[in-house]
């Protein structure tokens, strides 16, 4: 399975309370904070949920 490696860029300030528990869920609380996910359905559903928060780079 594919590996993603997931950054917050922006602020969670303003962002709805839906958009902030799926930055939690990904174990994203900090800016600048970096996790790796497998890509899988369910994580790439909370990833475009939050998209114009963070920043998607695949791991090889």
């Amino acid at each position: 399975m594919a590996k993603m490696k997931i950054t917050q860029v922006r602020s969670r300030i303003g962002a709805t309370a839906n958009q902030k528990k799926n930055l939690d869920a990904l174990g994203l609380r900090k800016i600048n904070a970096t996790v790796e996910h497998d890509a899988t359905p369910i994580i790439l559903g909370m990833v475009e949920k939050v998209k114009h928060l963070v920043k998607v780079e695949e791991v090889k």
